[in-house]
């Protein structure tokens, strides 16, 4: 608005220099000037008359007489009289016209500005993910995105909910959960394969389970405040309880690492397990349903060139980075649309 007030002024110091007219109100035009009738009056003068002016705005003679009505009274000016041809411009009002015009290339030079910086592919992406993603499956991603996008820099937003995108804490979130609000959009974009598994250091000392019953008599790392596990075992016909684990977290950074350290049989999301080779998979013929990958972006900022760059890179190489998506499940082990994100 600094621009405006300005410009207001200048038109001010104008008419002091050059008319008898004066802004007896400037203090408070400051903060309710309207930059459009200053547009309405420029179409107005270029065109010969109000109906001209009307046309060329697609609005009607009426409307374009109340806002000259209401920018004279704000000038305290006359900016056209009555004549026998009709409603024409006094010199006063020519004399008028070129600090409006000034004003209305600070408005087109604003403009073009905005849209200089929306169409650069350059400056800072926000993107949020779980710690899995972002811990394991984002760090090559994004170094391959740093080559191809040089100009981009990248807050990565770490956090397993999934309403800092709404609350515009980030531009761009990859979850596993499809948001339903009407201002998002979410592309699949992959799935992500889930296994049951458990450390060689486990197993040496457990055996390994051969079907999925044998899981009852094992030990295994849940969720605590997340029942996905318990669900998908009654829905085997089995009922367990929270003592089944011998650890429980929701953190599944934590997760990974006490399965990796011995603590019991887990179910990891695939791209964790393909990084080390000290756990490995169990119950081959069990198979989980995958988890979807949605990429989600608002809205009214897929016009931003970066933003948009960064969308469509990460649409191309996260599934690349997770390769081939898995068969379709056979059995529920878990349920099959998350309610929260999730490996």
């Amino acid at each position: 608005m600094d621009w405006i007030v300005k410009t207001i002024r200048i038109i001010h110091n104008w008419l002091a220099k050059h008319t008898r007219v004066s802004f007896l109100n400037i203090k408070t035009m400051d903060n309710t000037f309207d930059w459009r009738l200053v547009q309405t009056f420029l179409v107005a003068l270029d065109r010969g008359s109000l109906l001209g002016a009307a046309r060329q705005l697609g609005t009607s003679q009426p409307t374009v007489g109340r806002q000259i009505a209401e920018l004279e009274q704000q000038l305290g000016a006359v900016l056209f009289e009555r004549t026998g041809r009709g409603r024409q411009p006094p010199p006063q009002a020519q004399t008028l016209a070129t600090p409006a015009r000034q004003m209305a290339a600070a408005a087109l030079a604003l403009n073009q500005q905005l849209h200089s910086a929306n169409d650069e592919v350059a400056g800072t992406v926000r993107i949020t993910a779980s710690q899995p993603v972002a811990c394991y499956l984002l760090p090559d991603v994004l170094a391959a995105m740093r080559q191809a996008l040089p100009s981009v820099q990248v807050a990565l937003v770490v956090s397993n909910t999934v309403s800092n995108l709404l609350e515009r804490e980030a531009d761009i979130a990859i979850r596993m959960v499809r948001p339903d609000q009407s201002s998002l959009v979410a592309k699949l974009i992959a799935h992500v394969g889930v296994s049951a598994c458990a450390s060689r250091t486990y197993l040496s000392q457990h055996g390994e389970p051969l079907v999925p019953t044998d899981l009852l008599r094992h030990h295994m790392v849940g969720y605590d405040q997340n029942d996905d596990i318990i669900k998908g075992f009654s829905a085997m016909g089995h009922t367990i309880s929270q003592s089944a684990f011998g650890l429980r977290t929701d953190d599944m950074i934590a997760y990974w690492q006490a399965v990796r350290a011995g603590m019991g049989v887990g179910f990891v999301a695939d791209y964790m397990l393909d990084l080390h080779t000290d756990v490995v998979r169990v119950l081959p013929g069990l198979t989980l349903p995958s988890l979807p990958v949605w990429l989600t972006v608002h809205r009214e900022v897929r016009t931003s060139a970066r933003i948009r760059a960064v969308y469509d890179f990460l649409a191309r190489a996260v599934p690349q980075a997770l390769a081939a998506p898995p068969a379709p499940a056979t059995m529920a082990l878990m349920p099959s649309r998350p309610t929260k994100d999730t490996p």
